[in-house]
């Protein structure tokens, strides 16, 4: 069996039974949605029109979801169904960063991810999916795509049929019949902020948890406009013309548009990695980056002063430890965050990530009861070292993982990228406790800094070749959270090298410092910017 979805378009009429049907079949909490139906206009009046499409998960072949899961939380089943066991997920959304489709939510109430599972419980008594079942017009077909005397092969075999995103290689088993690219691709479609029902673009799921602090931007003036037409409406009163020409110079607004347009769409999950992401990037880069310029040094130049490597020891641990709560702090579930060491999957970086900062952790402990007792235990440089760097770059891996956005996908130059901030973080606090390597550390610090910058404005000048890698790299440069990323790339590479240059001893503590600060606002930015980007 390999079940999958036929969606038909030349059928569907947008009634939303299959959203409520779905919702009612899985209690799905209110605000968050497995399956939704999105509405597209085109043309100008009067010949417009309006499309509509049902999104929800693909249940892949090759299903990132899965392969990024640190828990086998999200599982392929034998029929081909992707599945999900809430009892194990802990709440890390980095499924909801691989999945293309936008198709996983943070369930408020668990606080665990969810999705479509193609209704298994009824699949595995022999019925179809409720969505299926509740369809008005047959839109929705459902069945085993490997055999071809079902109804979905012989409709797939005879009708051209479209997939979503297929340059991501997820080998889809949900079709569309009569589908099209301002259906299926949002690149194809403007997105405006203020539109019918946009009030969910504020966020929900896991993003729902800041609902609070957007209640003061809730949209007074068309409020005023309603409650003012119900008022004439009870009373028979008119009421203010100027509301109605407001009203009606929006809706011309939106009728003069030509272009191909969302009116109903997903609602947005927010930004799912937000500061503690960025902040443990660089807390972990200073504790590998620390350890692997000691290590550095001792094989250059012999073993560092006592106090000094004790310093450097303690300096690591506390940094990883930093790393580590940031980790708990962004599960929505840290309860369960053990999980990722006890019921591991393998292929996930994430757990990959968690093994190494663990063994890592662990060898540092040996190297500071070496420094203790004075046992002369060398070889932990060694093997330290080759975790350290293991530690510095494997974000890299998850966030290439995270095949949904497209910006974090050049793996091995972001590989490289996060090891250029470990050496200048490492560097910075040589600097600090080891005052004879102020003028070897000073040069590294220098020449990390310059490297630093060429990857920068590879990445902005040269970036991949996709929409979504444009797009991003138009919103770091111009869009709003540019000033922060300018910002951090003056203050984190151009002065410094320029203070460096100098080679004035009493300037390479601040520029230290600032490029610690420039690298965590450039980073900010970089992880921040790709989650703004609509994948639905």
């Amino acid at each position: 069996m390999n079940y999958g979805f036929v969606i038909d378009n030349r059928m569907c009429i947008g009634c939303h039974a299959c959203t409520v049907a779905c919702k009612s079949e899985h209690d799905v909490a209110i605000g968050v949605n497995r399956t939704h139906v999105k509405y597209i206009e085109k043309g100008e009046f009067p010949n417009s029109t309006r499309e509509f499409s049902v999104h929800r998960c693909n249940h892949c072949a090759d299903a990132p979801c899965v392969e990024i899961c640190p828990t086998t939380a999200l599982y392929n089943r034998a029929d081909g169904i992707v599945d999900f066991d809430n009892d194990r997920c802990i709440g890390c959304k980095s499924c909801m960063q691989a999945c293309p489709y936008d198709a996983l939510y943070i369930d408020p109430d668990t606080n665990t991810a969810a999705k479509c599972n193609y209704c298994a419980h009824k699949v595995d008594s022999g019925y179809e999916p409720a969505c299926v079942t509740v369809c008005p017009v047959e839109a929705i077909i459902s069945g085993d795509l490997d055999d071809p005397s079902t109804p979905i092969s012989q409709l797939i075999a005879n009708e051209n049929t479209m997939t979503r995103k297929p340059e991501k290689m997820t080998d889809p088993n949900l079709y569309y019949v009569n589908g099209s690219k301002e259906m299926l691709d949002p690149n194809a479609t403007s997105q405006e902020k203020n539109y019918v029902w946009s009030e969910q673009s504020k966020g929900v799921g896991h993003y729902a948890k800041y609902a609070d602090k957007k209640l003061a931007e809730s949209d007074t003036e068309n409020l005023l406009v309603q409650l003012a037409m119900e008022n004439s409406a009870r009373t028979g009163k008119s009421f203010d013309q100027r509301a109605i020409d407001n009203v009606a110079k929006e809706i011309q607004q939106d009728i003069d548009q030509g272009e191909p347009r969302r009116v109903y769409d997903t609602p947005s999950k927010g930004v799912l990695w937000g500061w503690e992401v960025s902040a443990y990037v660089l807390t972990k880069a200073i504790a590998t980056g620390t350890f692997m310029m000691m290590g550095f040094w001792n094989f250059i130049n012999g073993p560092l002063e006592r106090s000094a490597e004790l310093y450097g020891l303690v300096t690591t641990l506390i940094f990883m430890g930093i790393t580590g709560a940031l980790l708990v702090k962004d599960l929505d579930r840290p309860d369960r965050f053990l999980y990722v060491l006890l019921r591991p999957q393998w292929k996930s970086w994430l757990v990959k990530g968690a093994y190494i900062i663990t063994v890592f952790g662990g060898l540092v402990m040996l190297k500071l009861i070496d420094n203790y007792y004075g046992l002369s235990w060398n070889w932990l440089w060694g093997v330290g070292s080759i975790f350290a760097i293991l530690g510095a770059v494997y974000t890299a891996f998850l966030f290439a993982q995270a095949r949904a956005r497209d910006l974090w996908q050049s793996k091995w130059l972001s590989a490289i990228h996060m090891l250029v901030h470990a050496i200048i973080s490492g560097s910075f606090v040589m600097i600090l406790i080891e005052p004879a390597s102020r003028s070897m550390m000073s040069n590294l610090l220098f020449f990390a800094i310059i490297i630093n910058l060429l990857i920068i404005f590879k990445e902005i000048r040269f970036p991949d070749n996709t929409p979504d890698s444009k797009k991003a790299i138009m919103l770091m440069t111009k869009g709003y959270y540019s000033k922060y990323f300018w910002s951090g790339l003056v203050i984190g590479t151009i002065i410094p090298i320029i203070m460096l240059s100098t080679q004035i001893e009493n300037l390479l503590i601040i520029s230290g410092v600032l490029s610690l600060i420039g690298n965590y606002l450039t980073e900010y930015v970089r992880i921040r910017i790709p989650q703004m980007i609509p994948l639905s």
